[in-house]
């Protein structure tokens, strides 16, 4: 069309030329050549001269090369050779598949066929110029363009054998797909001239035509999927870990971060992982690592440098956390805002157009190839808009994920420097809170982020398109759309209180579980669980109470959204009668285009003044918390190792856990250990012995005074904390394995006997708090884990209480006298026999040192130490325990042995070497034999802690159907199936009536009165919104029901779970699925549920209209079903969209699984960090632990990016897929000849398919996003059947 303009202006501009005769003679020849054929032969040409080009610069490159790799070769003569391998490794086996054979020979094949219409037409021509009649050579023009195309393509697919190539060229492809497409416009040009014409229009491009079709498409199909056939096996053990932290086989960086502008346009960067999710399920080291610029270290960097500054620049005003995290993240929202606005600005193209479409099709001609240009702009602003949306919403999804892993971050550091006054304010439960509800919300606010200034830009273009339609009505417009905002901010407001009061019932109830879970053996042994879980369903209910009315109201609005464009409508339709304004089929449509796209940024309005609400509580309370007192820096001060021979030293020490109390905890405290001294530390309970540690730990808060800490500390705490992983992670705890210290630990903590006892040894998982272990294993443990860091100063708080007698001496002289004979310790202790190998002993009364001296030293004075130790003697008498006489061969008592002091390191030294001697009495091989006995043995028994179980493969039906028994037995899904066909009916009916009762041009007389077209209009249109209420009520009522009867049974199933499931399953796992999952059930599902059932009748119904006006797309359903062919055997134009749904849903499925499992670790971690802060500060190991939570919110994020990268992909395919069908119906409106359709009825299919694009992709995104969601129901359905 384009073509043909610039050839009718070409003649014009020629006559000045002194070849004009010759060249308008040309000229007359190429304007002889159809339309269509001369599109194809440029394309051609063109795409062989790109083809020209790029081999041309490939060698340009080769060549400059070879020249760079010569100098680079001349001056590093003298250098150390550079070894040099292949990133993917050496190629071990090549296959070729049946498709590139298949692939290869269609090429060949569409060769053939144009060389053979080349000679057949070059023949006949030379015939009729023989004969003397005039020959147009131009006829061979096209056969010869597509032969020597096809030469090109066919060798340079044979190529791809030689070059070992996975995937084609782009260019290939891109050559294919337009080959196909003018293929199929030929095709239909032919059909109508052959139906014209008959058999007189056959020729042999004709023929050739119908010969190449299939092949085409399946060429076309190819050039979609881009995959050769040619699988290429490597040695993949070429390749190494890029980093320590990253398990084996996960070292690819994601290609999101170097792919190209197509790849980034088109989402093909994830092919390779959704190739490999179509053909087995995803495992988390199949999934790409993030950038280094998505993950959660350069996020948490970012946000926690900015926040300090803010609280830097004003200490007496508290800092704002949602500034911080836009000073943080503001260039990702700057280009996110671009492609926001340029999307909205297309948007609003189609509405413009649409009367200019109508008048054009009525008749009214503006300038030639009206129709064509129309259908072009139509096309262009789609497409546009489907590229600039799917940009956008991947870019908010990924600003989501960074403000989510950075915030996450800043609370886990928080939780691990809290001190202890605000941990009292901050339960366990409650920082998960946080990190799980609050966090999330924040992060989920980027969906709304833009809506702030895209809305005043929505209602202004609005406003303007309709001042064009129905001129001074729009003013009505605009009051009624400032109404339908106002209505809708106080009904947001009720709901962000129904809100804010369901997160408060759900911590309270998270607070509880919590609490039952980490009790649970007591629970069970006093017979409780009944009585807790019955706490737990009122609990529920009152949460329940709150849900209820936050689901109903969520009803009530949305019954607004949708009424506030049908109010819009009328109340301007309304007015412009009144007002006696001339309405028109083409301006009817073109407003009614334009209310369909203001209802969206109506509906969400109140969505986002909700959302602003609640992030703003979220933000207020994480801001709290990040505001909250921390330890204090300058409790302590460490001095290198080395500096000084004084170990500890405290100075007129003042120490109160809470500053404002007007007691204090610990006060006067003087002392100084110099190094490798023993300090015991003894007195009555309450008097303050583990405060005396905390203040050395910088635990308690200072008030005055000064402690010096020479050299590192390790810590005991007086109970136990262990981490959920094997026996040999809490032993080493972060450091680097040394089996000679490792043996010599476990030897001196006395462990060596129970790991034989253990199925696994070392490598026994412990479960959730150390479930499995005995208190005294406990212990045990966390002394190893203490000796093993080779600290200089050990605090140990009362470690031999919860062991026996027995082991308690054997663990003095092995462990405190033995491993710890150079090193400075201080330990409390209730054991008086141990105090005499104490070098100072401290007695602590009211948090004073009321004594401090030796042992007989203390005896003598006579004062509190004596009636201590007394008190403990008459403890034993007390017990009447027979005790050895003193000419018993047996070894002396426990109390005699340990007041030898030093003679208790060489008693050590002499039962070590009869234990070595005991053990070299065994051969070496007897010990190997045993050992591998020893192995077998543990490797057939499972450990306690498995993996987290996910299912595998698509969702059970079982699943759905028992969601939807849940309520009511499903009774309620056909009513809200049955309401939600009336409203998309009575919605079709009203802007049919509209489109049909109107005149079609101005002049024209209206079919009925303005009263009855206003009248008749309001009926339909407001009788549709009040289904909309019934199945929003609905659902509401289903949804309640549904989460209530799935909680209480998963409730039930667990507090009826043996004991041996809660030592098996870390409480995370529980936790995230009464938390997070529960959260999903509670307010998503029965949403989503609605959302698609609403999407799929909308989409019906679009389609519906658009097939009645111009049954003739229905042609497409022939090539759609060949190009679906390599996904699935479907035969519609929806199948396609069902293929590639069920090609994405095979990665996203997984996907959504991974995510789900890796949420639970971060929980995990969270709980065991806060309950054992002490001691990670105690041992110096808070930046460990930090990197830690990096790694594992890295885990999480590498397969949440790449289900919400899917997700995209997807949605872009089903938008572009609709937009190539809208342009079809286009031009096949705009071909049919004048009168032969009515064109309101074409105006109102043009209207419904601006929105074809938008429904489809919604409707498989719900469709999609609802079977993501179902996971939620099928991870509680496993907890609903635990045996």
């Amino acid at each position: 069309m384009g073509i043909s303009l610039l050839l009718n202006k070409i003649p014009a501009l020629s006559y000045s030329s002194p070849e004009a005769p010759s060249l308008n003679a040309l000229l007359s020849d190429i304007q002889g050549v159809p339309l269509l054929e001369l599109s194809s032969i440029c394309i051609n040409l063109t795409l062989f001269l790109v083809f020209l080009f790029i081999v041309s610069a490939r060698q340009i490159f080769v060549c400059v090369g070879r020249i760079q790799f010569v100098k680079d070769d001349s001056a590093a003569a003298n250098a150390s050779p550079i070894r040099r391998s292949s990133v993917d490794g050496e190629i071990r086996d090549v296959s070729i598949g049946t498709g590139f054979k298949a692939t290869v020979l269609c090429c060949f094949y569409v060769l053939f066929v144009q060389v053979f219409v080349l000679g057949f037409d070059g023949v006949a021509l030379v015939r009729e110029s023989v004969n003397g009649k005039v020959v147009d050579w131009f006829g061979l023009l096209l056969p010869a363009a597509q032969s020597l195309a096809w030469f090109v393509l066919s060798f340079s697919a044979l190529h791809c054998k030689f070059k070992v190539s996975e995937k084609f060229p782009l260019l290939l492809r891109v050559w294919w797909f337009f080959s196909f497409l003018i293929c199929l416009c030929t095709l239909y040009i032919d059909g109508r001239q052959f139906l014209v014409e008959g058999s007189k229009h056959l020729c042999s491009h004709v023929v050739a035509n119908f010969a190449v079709t299939p092949v085409l498409a399946f060429l076309c199909v190819v050039a979609i999927r881009g995959v050769t056939g040619i699988q290429v096996s490597r040695n993949s053990d070429l390749q190494e870990p890029l980093l320590l932290e990253e398990e084996q086989g996960c070292l690819k960086v994601t290609p999101y971060t170097d792919a190209g502008i197509f790849s980034l346009a088109t989402l093909s960067w994830l092919n390779p992982l959704l190739s490999i999710g179509a053909k087995r399920p995803l495992e988390l080291k199949d999934i790409p690592l993030l950038a280094p610029k998505d993950r959660s270290k350069t996020n948490y960097k970012i946000l926690k440098s900015n926040w300090e500054k803010l609280k830097a620049e004003n200490s007496s005003k508290q800092p704002s956390l949602a500034w911080a995290i836009l000073k943080s993240f503001w260039k990702e929202a700057a280009c996110n805002a671009v492609f926001a606005g340029l999307n909205t600005l297309v948007s609003y193209v189609g509405p413009y157009m649409i009367s200019y479409f109508v008048d054009y099709l009525g008749g009214k001609n503006t300038f030639p190839h009206e129709g064509y240009i129309l259908a072009g702009i139509f096309f262009s602003a789609k497409l546009v808009e489907t590229l600039t949306t799917r940009q956008w919403y991947l870019g908010v999804d990924i600003l989501g994920m960074h403000v989510r892993s950075a915030l996450t971050a800043m609370v886990y550091r928080k939780g691990l420097r809290l001190s202890g006054l605000a941990k009292q304010s901050h339960t366990s439960g409650e920082i998960v809170n946080y990190m799980a509800v609050d966090v999330q919300r924040v992060g989920d606010y980027s969906w709304y982020l833009h809506d702030i200034w895209m809305l005043p830009l929505q209602i202004i273009l609005a406003l303007a398109i309709l001042y064009k339609n129905v001129g001074i009505a729009s003013v009505a417009t605009l009051i009624a759309t400032i109404i339908s905002i106002v209505v809708t901010v106080p009904v947001a407001k009720i709901q962000e209180d129904y809100q804010e009061k369901l997160m408060t019932a759900k911590d309270e109830r998270m607070r509880k579980t919590s609490e039952c879970l980490r009790n649970m053996r007591i629970l069970k042994l006093q017979a409780w669980e009944d009585r807790y879980r019955v706490m737990l369903e009122e609990m529920r209910d009152v949460e329940f109470k709150w849900l209820r009315k936050a689901l109903y109201s969520q009803a009530f609005i949305t019954f607004i959204f949708w009424s506030s464009p049908i109010f819009v409508s009328a109340v301007t339709f309304g007015t412009c009668i009144l007002l006696g304004g001339q309405l028109t089929a083409g301006s009817v449509l073109s407003a009614l285009a334009t209310f369909r796209i203001l209802q969206e940024p109506l509906r969400n309005f109140p969505d986002l003044v909700s959302m602003m609400a609640q992030t703003k509580v979220s933000l207020d309370r994480i801001s709290s918390f990040l505001l909250e007192e921390e330890l204090q820096e300058d409790a302590t001060i460490v001095m290198p190792r080395g500096s000084t021979n004084v170990s500890i030293e405290i100075k007129d020490g003042v120490f109160c856990w809470d500053p404002s109390s007007p007691t204090s905890t610990l006060s006067g405290i003087q002392m100084k250990v110099e190094r490798g001294m023993r300090v015991a530390v003894c007195g009555m309970v309450g008097s303050g012995k583990s405060s005396f540690l905390s203040c050395i730990l910088g635990e308690i808060p200072k008030i005055s005074g000064e402690v010096r800490v020479c050299g590192t500390a390790a810590y005991v705490s007086q109970s136990a904390w262990i981490q959920s992983g094997n026996i040999e992670e809490n032993v080493l705890f972060g450091s680097p394995m040394d089996k000679a210290k490792y043996k010599s630990v476990l030897h001196a903590c006395s462990l060596k006997k129970d790991l034989e006892l253990f199925s696994h040894g070392d490598q026994t998982i412990i479960g959730d708090r150390g479930i499995n272990l005995s208190g005294g294993q406990k212990q045990r443990v966390q002394l190893a884990r203490a000796l093993y860091q080779d600290a200089d100063i050990y605090l140990l708080d009362d470690p031999f209480s919860a062991v026996d007698a027995h082991t308690g001496s054997e663990l003095f002289k092995d462990y405190i006298l033995t491993a710890l004979a150079t090193k400075t310790v201080i330990f409390v202790t209730h054991q008086v026999e141990f105090l005499p190998a104490a070098d100072l002993i401290l007695v602590l009364k009211a948090g004073r040192i009321i004594q401090a001296g030796k042992y007989d030293d203390l005896l003598q004075a006579g004062t509190d130490f004596n009636t201590l130790v007394s008190a403990h003697h008459e403890a034993i008498e007390a017990m009447d325990i027979p005790c050895h006489s003193e000419d018993s061969d047996e070894s002396p008592s426990v109390s005699e042995s340990l007041v030898l002091g030093k003679t208790c390191v060489t008693a050590g030294n002499v039962i070590g070497s009869l234990s070595k001697e005991v053990q070299e009495g065994v051969s070496p091989s007897d010990q190997i034999a045993i050992k591998e006995k020893k192995k077998a043995k543990r490797l057939r028994k499972k450990q306690l802690v498995q993996e987290e179980e996910r299912v595998r493969g698509r969702v059970s039906m079982s699943v759905y159907f028992s969601y939807m028994a849940a309520a009511y037995k499903g009774l309620l899904i056909p009513l809200i199936i049955v309401a939600q066909a009336l409203f998309q009916f009575l919605q079709i009916a009203s802007n049919w009536w509209m489109a049909w009762a109107n005149p079609q041009t101005e002049g024209d007389q209206p079919k009925v009165s303005p009263m009855v077209l206003l009248v008749v209009y309001m009926a339909f249109a407001f009788g549709s919104s009040w289904f909309v209420f019934v199945r929003a009520v609905l659902v509401a009522t289903f949804g309640l029901a549904a989460a209530q009867k799935l909680f209480l049974n998963m409730l039930r199933s667990v507090f009826r779970a043996p004991m041996s499931f809660f030592d098996s399953t870390p409480a995370g796992r529980i936790l995230n699925r009464v938390s997070v999952d529960q959260s999903v059930v509670d307010l998503d599902i029965p949403f989503r549920l609605g959302g698609f059932a609403s999407t799929t009748i909308q989409l019906i119904g679009i389609v519906g209209v658009m097939t009645t006006v111009t049954w003739q797309i229905l042609l497409l359903v022939v090539p759609m079903a060949i190009a679906c062919l390599w996904m699935q055997e479907y035969v519609t134009y929806i199948s396609i969209s069902l293929a590639w749904q069920k090609y994405y849903m095979a990665s996203s499925r997984e996907l959504v699984r991974i995510v789900s499992i890796q949420k639970s670790p971060i929980i995990n971690l969270f709980g065991e960090s806060i309950a054992g802060a002490a001691t990670i500060r105690g041992f110096g190991q808070e930046k460990r632990f930090m990197k830690r939570n990096l790694f594992l919110l890295d885990s999480f994020a590498r397969p949440f990016f790449c289900s919400l990268a899917a997700i995209e992909w997807l949605c872009l395919r089903m938008e572009l897929l609709s937009t190539f069908v809208f342009a079809f119906c286009m031009v096949l409106l705009v071909s049919f000849p004048h009168g032969s359709i009515d064109p309101s009825m074409a105006g109102l299919a043009v209207t419904y398919g601006l929105n074809l694009n938008a429904r489809l992709s919604r409707w498989i995104l719900s469709f999609c996003k609802l079977e993501n969601k179902i996971i939620s129901i099928e991870r509680i359905y496993q907890y609903s059947q635990i045996l």
